[in-house]
């Protein structure tokens, strides 16, 4: 198990939307790649990238300190050990959002905090942790990046370098924000009946709804039109609760209400394959959308590897 840890580099997944998923993909991340020697592991990515849902996944029950809800922990955990681990019922694990602590406390007081509870024998999780570490003096155990895709890195001597993940996950974040407010705006203008039985899956800079048992009948390039209509629209989008959003003034049901753009106007060159495709391995119908440069050529592709398969696995 741990000559398989010392050999893995770097792996990288889908980043899905929903906080369910999220969570699903962390508790998969944690069994394949988490091992009990990792005492220090660093998250990075933008604010609304999905981080904390990847933590609750990979650490169940763990206490955040910076809960989305509003609620911080005082004082916070990792700065008040008790000096020299001896504090009673003191943690195993702790957690700590660099950014945010770091606006109330010096990054070499958190750095300090953050040794002393190794030394202690304690894990740490690390949001932003890019931000501390050149205070650190030391690399991650286990580095992961929250973009469109999740990376995740065991660093060696050599790296990667916690800005190498940082460089990748930042410049690919706006796909993501932008593919699944277009996800959004096409679900709240496709009919009823199709928006209940829906499904969703991830392609590279867009995404994917799937309709199981039968094909709709709605016509995609009207749909594309609506959607671009409320694009050009420049609606606000704001999070209303953890299973809602509003776009405009339509409040729309929604699994990850913090990945959005915070304006429809902020969605560039969205385009839909103007057909579904049937997946002849899941039985579904899939409608996929594209989004930014290159949505056009990238939809031209998948329907290309789509030709492909249909031709194997007829």
């Amino acid at each position: 198990m741990q000559e398989r840890q010392r050999a893995h580099i770097l792996s990288s997944y889908f980043a899905p939307r929903g906080y369910s998923r999220m969570y699903a993909l962390g508790m998969q991340l944690a069994q394949l790649y988490l091992s009990p020697f990792d005492k220090l592991i660093g998250f990075i990515g933008e604010a609304g990238s999905g981080k904390s849902a990847l933590i609750r996944g990979m650490f169940p029950g763990l206490e955040l300190t910076n809960d989305d809800d509003g609620v911080y922990v005082r004082p916070l955990p990792l700065l008040d050990q008790g000096g020299g681990g001896f504090k009673f019922f003191s943690p195993h694990t702790y957690h700590v959002d660099i950014r945010f602590e770091n606006g109330f406390t010096q990054m070499s007081v958190l750095a300090d905090a953050i040794r002393e509870a190794l030394e202690n024998g304690k894990r740490v999780v690390v949001e932003h942790f890019d931000l501390v570490y050149p205070h650190l003096g030391i690399n991650a155990n286990l580095l992961i990046g929250a973009g469109e895709q999740i990376l995740i890195a065991r660093p060696m001597l050599f790296g990667p370098e916690p800005d190498e993940i940082k460089e990748a996950v930042y410049a690919s974040i706006p796909y993501r924000l932008m593919a699944h407010t277009a996800e959004d705006l096409c679900e709240a203008c496709m009919p009823k009946e199709d928006l209940e039985r829906c499904m969703h899956d991830d392609v590279k800079h867009g995404f994917v709804i799937a309709f199981p048992d039968y094909k709709p009948d709605f016509d995609i390039q009207e749909l594309e039109t609506k959607v671009n209509e409320m694009i050009a629209a420049k609606m606000p989008i704001t999070y209303v609760d953890n299973n809602h959003v509003s776009i405009g003034d339509i409040i729309h049901r929604c699994t990850g209400p913090r990945i959005h753009v915070s304006n429809t106007g902020m969605v560039e060159n969205f385009k839909l394959l103007n057909h579904f495709i049937y997946d002849q391995l899941t039985k579904r119908y899939l409608l996929i959308g594209c989004v930014g440069d290159g949505a056009e050529e990238s939809l031209r592709r998948l329907d290309e590897h789509r030709m492909k398969q249909t031709d194997f696995l007829f």
